[in-house]
């Protein structure tokens, strides 16, 4: 994008959002992330008056004195976006790509923390980490991850030749459970595991960290279970309609814009258009109950519709429970 274009995308990002975290979400957010208790400082040696229940038992026993814990208030979050730029995400058939949807739902988390004066960090990835930016607090700051995650350029350039394919991740080409094809540039693969374990080597304290894909990868529910030990971690997963259902067009050419691979499809067959939906309909669900079994929250945003609506459920959701 052109500068001037730029600065009018993330105005317009910026007032569409800022409307709907004042009016919508700030107070969600609140009571969602806010108000975790107590955090642990240090010990410290006992002196009379301290609550029995504060003693270490095991720093008392290795030193020989009475230790105490001592836990200070969690006054400040640190929220950690994680989104997804490899070639997938430049992908949409309606007004927005998923990743200008992804830039939005950043937008509105970012400035949701801002208004709660917590830090707000982003790392963009696609075959390997693009970019960090650690976490502060503060408007501008906001405003960069958003100009970041809509309009960052991979340093790896397109190749495929252009054309009037249809570009669409097909869910059916490469399943789940099969191993993700080798030797294409990083910018035409996705790789959620290897951004886990750089989440995990850069964060030393605890995060909210929201991890924004399509995720069309394989092998990384494990990585961001074990990311979750430690980080409260949040799967976000973007799809765009025609990623769920191919339009009726007749006869097209389909290209995956991550191995570059392209297969010819009827989709004036009722039947190839059913199977295409049946498949896309499997990979959410089974996306779901993977993230379900791992204990990781999991929300779906579709492009062609509202970003604030999935985000307000899934803060009802999460306020609920925590109110059992």
């Amino acid at each position: 994008m052109l500068a001037r274009e730029v600065i009018q995308r993330v105005r317009e990002i910026q007032v569409r959002t800022g409307r709907h975290v004042a009016d919508v979400l700030a107070g969600q957010y609140v009571s969602v992330f806010k108000g975790r208790g107590i955090e642990f400082d240090e010990v410290r040696p006992y002196v009379p008056g301290d609550e029995i229940r504060t003693i270490d038992w095991k720093v008392t026993a290795r030193l020989g004195h009475p230790y105490v814990k001592r836990f200070v208030e969690e006054r400040q979050l640190t929220l950690m976006l994680m989104a997804d730029i490899s070639a997938s995400q430049d992908f949409g058939s309606a007004t927005r790509s998923k990743r200008e949807v992804a830039a939005e739902l950043c937008a509105l988390l970012a400035f949701s923390a801002t208004f709660n004066d917590d830090k707000v960090g982003l790392t963009l990835f696609h075959g390997g980490v693009e970019r960090y930016i650690p976490a502060r607090k503060g408007q501008k700051h906001a405003l960069r991850v958003v100009r970041e995650v809509l309009t960052h350029e991979s340093r790896l350039q397109t190749s495929l030749p252009a054309s009037r394919r249809l570009r669409l991740r097909l869910p059916r080409w490469r399943p789940l459970g099969h191993p993700p094809r080798r030797g294409r540039a990083d910018r035409y693969s996705t790789n959620i595991a290897g951004a886990m374990e750089f989440l995990m080597s850069v964060s030393k304290r605890r995060a909210v960290c929201f991890v924004v894909s399509d995720f069309f990868d394989n092998g990384y529910v494990r990585a961001m279970k074990m990311a979750s030990r430690k980080h409260d971690v949040i799967a976000v997963l973007i799809t765009d309609p025609h990623e769920l259902h191919l339009p009726n067009v007749g006869l097209i050419n389909l290209l995956d814009p991550e191995t570059g691979q392209t297969r010819l499809c009827d989709t004036g067959s009722a039947a190839v258009r059913e199977t295409f939906a049946s498949h896309a309909r499997q990979r959410v669900a089974q996306l779901e109950r993977s993230f379900r079994n791992a204990q990781i929250d999991f929300i779906h945003v579709d492009s062609s519709g509202s970003v604030v609506d999935p985000l307000a459920r899934f803060f009802r959701m999460r306020e609920k429970r925590r109110q059992r």
